[in-house]
């Protein structure tokens, strides 16, 4: 796989580089409320702007469809891209249209173009191949016929779309500094990691989670289980969950993986219930196999927090992807708090950790944690877990064949 460094040494002054990056950021009445994967995708846009390439760049916001939905126009995105670089970013009206067209043809050396939402373009997330090449053909286009191309996403590379993966076909193409990164603190996880191992996992459903669990359990020495996902587990021991969250048609799966891996997987011994799910729901903490009917497990309650602190503080490897409860109800938010405070205690003692993208960063920073507090924060939950799981993910595997 060429990375950024190669491109940059071979020249870009002059040249038009497409860099698909991932700014897919979390919007609240318009407004972004964690920057993260903006911060995370400047370095790669600088370097590049730096040397004098003209730069467009691709990205999504949410899931429009293949429609065009001005809740989801970029434009927040590119005012706050520009506050990071420093610099004027131009949001084009379109994607490959008109505007993009002659606002692509108008850029000089160092300037950047922000393309609008990629998924407003119904080919971008095409199953036809033939559509999503006649894309990729038109994003080619914008950068003409000594471009290059930059995949500096990886909260995408599992997906085969035109900007992420047809593209890369077409055009000499590279890593940015973030899929490097990425990619390379992802190995450290699957090629001999260090002993004890531990991983935390959480969120809503077992079936998103099931072929990590599936492939880590049996090369980790822990396995913490928290979250929605976690009664699941419960009803599979044959406790009572209320109203909890429950895959009923999982239930015998995870019997199985309780059966398999029981000195391996961990799950709550207390859990935080609510009556309600809402912020100010009344609240009370239940022993695991005691919530009350009608009530429903809103978070992991303080005797396993205790206990999976314990676990994780004696990891020298750590790997958490998932809250341990509705982190962002203050009331139910003591678990995911208490578990990642242990993996930043561990964190300095010497312990590798990673937190896999997605909610698990959200809380990071929703919940005021230091996120130098982790040896790293991956910004691509499902791409992460993909890789995890060893799968071959089409963004990466394209890039290994295509190179200048």
């Amino acid at each position: 796989m060429k990375t950024l460094q190669d491109l940059l040494n071979s020249g870009v002054e002059g040249r038009g580089v497409l860099v698909r990056s991932d700014l897919n950021v979390p919007l609240e009445d318009g407004k972004i409320t964690d920057p993260g994967r903006i911060i995370a995708s400047v370095p790669t846009l600088k370097a590049l702007v730096e040397a004098g390439a003209k730069v467009v760049v691709m990205a999504h916001l949410g899931r429009p469809k293949g429609a065009v939905d001005p809740k989801l126009s970029l434009a927040p995105v590119a005012e706050r891209l520009a506050a990071e670089l420093g610099r004027n970013v131009q949001l084009a009206g379109d994607v490959v249209g008109q505007d993009a067209l002659a606002r692509s043809e108008g850029l000089t050396d160092g300037d950047v173009l922000l393309l609008e939402n990629v998924r407003f373009d119904p080919r971008e997330t095409s199953k036809d191949d033939a559509e999503r090449g006649k894309l990729a053909a038109a994003l080619v286009e914008l950068v003409g016929d000594d471009g290059a191309f930059v995949s500096d996403g990886f909260g995408v590379v599992h997906r085969k779309q035109a900007s992420v993966y047809d593209v890369a076909k077409l055009l000499p193409s590279y890593s940015g500094t973030l899929v490097e990164e990425e990619v390379g603190v992802l190995a450290k996880l699957t090629s001999e990691p260090d002993q004890p191992y531990a991983v935390v996992l959480g969120g809503s459903k077992v079936s998103d989670k099931l072929a990590v669990i599936e492939a880590l359990a049996p090369k980790v020495d822990t396995l913490v289980i928290g979250g929605g996902m976690c009664f699941t587990f419960l009803a599979a021991q044959g406790h009572p969950v209320g109203n909890s969250l429950l895959q009923e048609e999982m239930i015998d799966t995870c019997k199985d993986l309780l059966d398999r891996y029981a000195d391996v997987i961990h799950v709550p011994r207390d859990v935080v219930a609510a009556d309600s799910f809402s912020a100010d729901a009344q609240a009370k903490t239940v022993d695991a196999h005691q919530i009350p009917d009608g009530w429903m497990g809103l978070d992991i309650g303080p005797e396993s927090a205790k206990r999976f602190g314990a676990v994780l503080g004696a990891a020298k490897t750590i790997f958490w992807n998932g809250p341990m409860g509705v982190f962002e109800f203050e009331k139910f938010a003591a678990g995911t708090r208490a578990v990642a405070e242990a993996i930043v205690k561990a964190t300095g003692k010497g312990a590798f950790s990673v937190v896999g993208g997605g909610d698990s960063a959200a809380a990071v920073r929703q919940l005021g944690l230091p996120e130098d507090g982790f040896s790293h924060i991956s910004t691509g939950g499902g791409a992460s877990l993909e890789y995890l799981e060893g799968k071959e993910l089409p963004g990466l595997a394209v890039l290994e064949v295509k190179g200048e």
